[in-house]
């Protein structure tokens, strides 16, 4: 028997404070019967970026407003390739330590491919296009960090050119 529809399938969060990925999914399918997939991303902040570039934290910055609506139109993006009920994306801003979660991307579905194809789609999005700046402090100072190239790729495969947006 199908429960009632969540009230609102997408959430998205910009914040300081961690956030719990059992609650956040628990949230994502409460009260959806027609939910048979979860997939979830949870990226941390690395103790390195490449082999010679010691991090000691990372400090992420972004625009209020504007950066919440650009995932806000990605999350509906997202809705509109692939067939999913419910996505939740948290984005943490502030001085973060390794180790420390910095981004949750959650989908639910009634099956699990759309649940993976969405999440991949959604995190390729978050890595090159939310207008986010990055600057990680290491053992020789401080520094802005631009998109990979390879992250750019993994974007292009969904058919979308990457911008300068957040770099």
């Amino acid at each position: 028997m199908d429960r009632h529809p969540a009230m609102n399938p997408i959430h998205i969060t910009i914040q300081t404070e961690d956030f719990d990925l059992s609650a956040e999914v628990a949230a994502l399918r409460q009260h959806d019967g027609r939910v048979g997939a979860v997939c979830s991303f949870v990226g941390t902040v690395r103790d390195r970026n490449g082999p010679e570039h010691g991090v000691a934290a990372m400090e992420l910055e972004h625009y209020p407003g504007m950066t919440e609506r650009s995932i806000e139109a990605m999350v509906h993006e997202a809705f509109a390739r692939f067939d999913i009920l419910g996505a939740r994306v948290i984005h943490r801003v502030g001085v973060l330590a390794p180790l420390d979660q910095i981004v949750l991307v959650v989908v639910s579905s009634a099956h699990r491919g759309q649940s993976f194809q969405a999440c991949e789609f959604l995190m390729d999005y978050l890595k090159t296009q939310a207008p986010f700046w990055k600057k990680e402090t290491t053992p020789q100072g401080a520094r802005w960090v631009d998109a990979r190239v390879s992250d750019d790729a993994a974007l292009a495969r969904w058919g979308i050119e990457a911008s300068n947006a957040g770099r």
